[in-house]
């Protein structure tokens, strides 16, 4: 029975190449093998690319049906684990795959053929590592802003040897592994069959140089831990669960690469009579049944401070009233959510006989 390609990627027929090669991009980090995947679904997923992505295959295939490519020279997927006819990567005959865009879908495609997508991995890795902390926040601070001091740990650039991780006056020599690129290659045995993989040197951890004496503070790394304080700015209207982004506050990047961010992700306490919808607050009153009945001013309390309530006559148990703009100020002032108040009218308890005579004399 002949394969339907496009069910294999999960694509329509109408599908352009950019969401034929975004569709297989993500199933083939679902399926790779060496992420835990199943290596025949790996291979079938790689058989349909090769023919979608390839704008005259696709059109043949949409035509002919996959035995379109039977008996073809170049770029088929052979039964025995491994892709038949390299020469296809010329002139566009076979996978077109862009082995810098597809990035690290098999932990950098590009180093596995020594075409250069390492480039990519090393920038990734060199970068320090992004932080998280749960800031926690009391209800009004959230709502109006608050400047913060925080207090943890992380790696930082070596104060000693800034970052380089040699011990100042130290003699540099060209990795004598490597040759100063920083990498290596090796032959490996995948299910593509034989091929050429390329991973950082061991001896100069991939810097492509060698120090005669490493830092005394750091031993090597340009890092050592340290705990730092940090003044922080809560912006005005952050709501909870949200993250405040500190760029560059994150731990160091080894040898003086960018360090990572720092990401603060917002707790706010409840409040005992307050709670927060949105940039909304919402409030209970108690009122009397004489107020509810004849109406009255009472005071309430808001996060800008006591306000007057007028309640008209006949007013209902449960009866929101809004008191426009005196809620939680919004973010990058755009202005100020509203305050609902809800109304609960108290019924008496314990009336005495006399109380209870005129109930029933006002016959309500």
């Amino acid at each position: 029975m002949s394969k339907d390609y496009y069910d294999i990627l999960g694509v329509s027929k109408n599908a352009g190449q950019d969401e034929i090669k975004n569709a297989f991009r993500k199933k083939a980090h679902e399926h790779h093998p060496d992420k835990g995947g199943d290596a025949e679904k790996f291979k079938e997923l790689n058989e349909a690319y090769q023919v979608l992505g390839n704008a005259e295959k696709r059109k043949q295939y949409d035509q002919f049906g996959a035995s379109f490519q039977h008996g073809q020279a170049g770029g088929g997927f052979n039964g025995a684990g491994g892709f038949s006819g390299f020469s296809g990567f010329q002139n566009g005959a076979g996978m077109n795959f862009d082995f810098e865009d597809l990035g690290d879908m098999f932990g950098g495609f590009g180093d596995i053929f020594g075409f250069g997508g390492g480039r990519a991995s090393a920038k990734k890795n060199a970068r320090g590592r992004d932080l998280e902390m749960v800031l926690g926040l009391e209800f009004l601070e959230a709502a109006f802003g608050a400047e913060k001091e925080i207090h943890f740990s992380k790696n930082i650039s070596c104060t000693r040897c800034h970052g380089t991780g040699a011990e100042p006056g130290a003699k540099i020599e060209t990795c004598a592994t490597c040759g100063g690129s920083g990498r290596v290659s090796r032959l490996q045995r995948t299910i593509l069959g034989n091929i050429q993989t390329q991973s950082a040197c061991t001896a100069c951890g991939g810097e492509g140089k060698i120090y005669s004496q490493k830092c005394g503070q750091c031993g090597g790394s340009g890092l050592h831990h340290e705990s730092v304080k940090l003044k922080v700015r809560i912006p005005a209207g952050i709501a909870d669960g949200e993250s405040i982004r500190l760029s560059g506050q994150g731990e160091a990047g080894p040898k003086g690469a960018p360090s990572g961010d720092l990401y603060l992700r917002v707790r706010i306490k409840p409040h005992k009579k307050f709670v927060r919808d949105a940039y909304d607050i919402r409030t209970e009153e108690k009122i009397s049944i004489k107020q509810a009945a004849l109406g009255d001013k009472i005071e309430v309390q808001s996060i800008h401070g006591p306000l007057k309530l007028k309640i008209p006559e006949g007013t209902q148990s449960g009866t929101v009233f809004k008191l426009k703009e005196k809620g939680v100020p919004k973010l990058h002032n755009r202005g100020l959510g509203d305050h609902f108040v809800k109304v609960i009218v108290e019924i008496p308890t314990g009336l005495s006989r006399k109380q209870k005579q005129l109930l029933e004399e006002l016959d309500l």
